[in-house]
C-alpha cells in the first residue's frame, strides 16, 4: 500500500477531449482520520455525462476541478479505517472514481453485498445507470402496458434496460437506435421488436418503417436528429423522457435540430428532463424488481471492461465514440 495512482484533468476540451486533456498523477495512499475508510477501488465508471463536467459552466453538477483528481462511481473493498457500520473488508459503492485508493466519510458509501451479485452490477444494472432506466421509463415517461417504445442509444447501459424493462412491464412494441450492425443484433436478441443504424439513413425514415403505427414513449440519451425523428413520430399525448444528449455533448456548435418543436403543441406532447439522483425514493423498488429479474434470467446486461487505471482517459473516449457495448467500466 505505498502508491496511489490518479487522472486528473489536465486541461478543459475544446470539441471533443482527447488524450491531452488529462494526466496520470502518482500520489501516497490516504490515512484516513476518524469516521473515514479508505477504499482499493476494483471498478470504477465512466459515463457520458463526465464530458459536461469537464465545461467550467454552470450546471446541475459542479464542473471538475482542474488538476484534481476526477469522480465518479466506483466499487471497492475498505483497507482502512472504519465507521457509520462499515469495517475493513466490506465491499462499497461510492462516488470517488478514477483514482486506485480513495479516502471518504463512511457515511458516503454505501455497503453492497458481493455474493448478491457481481460487484460491477451495483454500477451498472443494479446500480445509477439501471436505476436511470428505470426511474425514467416508468416514473417520467409513465408507460403504459400496450404502448410503443423509442429508445435511442439503446445498446447502451442505460437504452438496453430501458428496452429490456419496457417489454417486462408489458410494452406493446419497442424500437431501437444504435450506431452499429453488432449492436442491432444485440438489440434483437435482447427482446427490442424492432431495431436500426442510425448512419443507414435519415433516423426519421428509420423510425417510420420500425414504428409505423406511431411511438407513445421516447427514451431519449441522444437529443439533435433522434429527438425531431421522435417528436415527428409520436401519438397525440406521447411523452419523453429526455435523459441525455450525447450528439451534442462535444459540439462546438449548438445544433440545428429538434426543429418540430411546433408539434409538441397540436399532439399536447410532453418533453420532460430529469436526473437520476431526483428518484431515490424508487431505489428500494426498482432493486427488489429488477434483482428479481436477473435471477431468473428475463433481464440482460452487457459490460465492456478496460483494464488499468492508466486506460481510464481511452476509456471514456471510447465510450464518447460509441465503442462500447452496454456499461463501459475500468477494472483496476
Amino acid at each position: 500500500m505505498s502508491s496511489n495512482r490518479e487522472i486528473h484533468l489536465a486541461s478543459r476540451p475544446q470539441g471533443w477531449p482527447t488524450a491531452d486533456n488529462f494526466r496520470l498523477v502518482e500520489t501516497e495512499v490516504p490515512t484516513p482520520g476518524p469516521g473515514q475508510i479508505v477504499v482499493r477501488n476494483r471498478f470504477i465508471s465512466v459515463d457520458p455525462y463526465m464530458r459536461g463536467r469537464m465545461n467550467d459552466v454552470k450546471s446541475y453538477v459542479p464542473p471538475f476541478a482542474l488538476d484534481a483528481p476526477l469522480d465518479g462511481g466506483a466499487v471497492g473493498e475498505v483497507v482502512a479505517g472504519g465507521g457509520a457500520g462499515i469495517d475493513v473488508g466490506d465491499t462499497v459503492l461510492h462516488g470517488l472514481g478514477w483514482r486506485e485508493y480513495a479516502l471518504l466519510d463512511a457515511g458516503s458509501a454505501r455497503r453492497v453485498d458481493p455474493d448478491l451479485a457481481p460487484v460491477t452490477a451495483y454500477l451498472s444494472v443494479l446500480g445509477m445507470t439501471g436505476l436511470t432506466a428505470y426511474a425514467g421509463l416508468l416514473d417520467v415517461a409513465a408507460m403504459r402496458p400496450g404502448e410503443t417504445v423509442f429508445v435511442s442509444g439503446a445498446a447502451g447501459a442505460v437504452g438496453s434496460m430501458v428496452g429490456q424493462i419496457a417489454k417486462l412491464r408489458g410494452a406493446g412494441r419497442v424500437v431501437g437506435s444504435a450506431g452499429s450492425p453488432a449492436k442491432v443484433a444485440r438489440l434483437t436478441e435482447l427482446g427490442f421488436d424492432a431495431a436500426f443504424d442510425y448512419h443507414d439513413g435519415p433516423v426519421r425514415d428509420a423510425l417510420k418503417a420500425a414504428a409505423p403505427d406511431g411511438i407513445d414513449v421516447y427514451f431519449d440519451n441522444v437529443g439533435g436528429e433522434h429527438l425531431e425523428a421522435a417528436i415527428g413520430a409520436m401519438n397525440l399525448h406521447g411523452r419523453a423522457a429526455i435523459c441525455g444528449m450525447i450528439a451534442q455533448y462535444n459540439a462546438a456548435e449548438p445544433p440545428a435540430a429538434p426543429r418540430n418543436l411546433a408539434l409538441v403543441i397540436g399532439k399536447r406532447l410532453t418533453l420532460r428532463g430529469f436526473l437520476v439522483g431526483d428518484h431515490g425514493g424508487l431505489r428500494e423498488q426498482f432493486v427488489t424488481e429488477v434483482a428479481g429479474w436477473l435471477r431468473e434470467g428475463k433481464l440482460s446486461y452487457d459490460e465492456t471492461i478496460v483494464d488499468g487505471i492508466e486506460n481510464a482517459p481511452e476509456a471514456f473516449l471510447g465510450l464518447l465514440r460509441g465503442e462500447n457495448l452496454g456499461k463501459m467500466l475500468v477494472r483496476l
